[in-house]
């Protein structure tokens, strides 16, 4: 039987922290939630491990270092309004739950959705929104937002997103080709845009309209 507190507090320590992601909260925020609820039940041993899972759809729960990661790229306070795409698991929304004031995550498949609100209610988040649609367009009638994490791959950074950022505010989005990506944070400045990049990535693609074709 596994330990999922003590597998979880391994998970952080050695897979997050000591990869170099320092910020306390997204530490906090891992160390709390539970990641082996989001995952299938026959995978729940494997739910703290340093590597991806597969979920329904044919789409993944990421890598616990890739969402520490992600996360503190954000650089988040504790009220911000933030936008996901790409609900998935429902378990990158848990944790933006932890550190924000509300959460706005769309997901393209309804099953993932609502199986991860489902997750998500039973856990007490209620300052998450999930809705079914096209994530590369936005949410654009309750924009802007403070932060925007894309988990899944790209060729483009989508305009609609950068466009419903605050100034100043952050998007962090893996963008490349459909098998391999670089992860590129994205910062709404005065001239237009500020980007850097953090490093090699591999994700599921962003279908859509700013996204790849069906």
């Amino acid at each position: 039987m596994v330990n999922f507190r003590k597998a979880r507090e391994r998970m952080v320590e050695v897979q997050v922290m000591g990869r170099g992601v320092h910020d306390e909260r997204v530490l906090e925020a891992m160390l709390k939630v539970p990641r082996h609820l989001f995952v299938d039940e026959a995978l729940r041993d494997q739910a703290y491990s340093d590597h991806p899972l597969p979920i329904a759809e044919n789409q993944t729960i990421s890598q616990p270092y890739i969402v520490g990661l992600m996360t503190e790229s954000l650089e988040l306070k504790g009220t911000e309004k933030v936008l996901e795409i790409g609900t998935g698991s429902g378990y990158q929304t848990a944790v933006l739950a932890e550190l924000v004031g509300r959460v706005f995550s769309i997901e393209r498949y309804p099953d993932l959705g609502y199986r991860a609100n489902s997750i998500l209610r039973k856990l007490g988040y209620d300052n998450v929104i999930i809705r079914v649609g096209d994530g590369s367009l936005g949410w654009p009638d309750d924009a802007p937002f403070d932060g925007i994490i894309v988990t899944a791959g790209t060729p483009t950074i989508p305009q609609p997103l950068v466009d419903q950022l605050v100034m100043g505010g952050a998007l962090i989005v893996p963008v490349g080709d459909m098998t391999a990506q670089e992860l590129i944070l994205v910062r709404r400045v005065a001239e237009g845009i500020k980007k850097t990049n953090l490093g090699g990535v591999r994700f599921v693609n962003l279908v859509g309209k700013w996204g790849w074709k069906e």
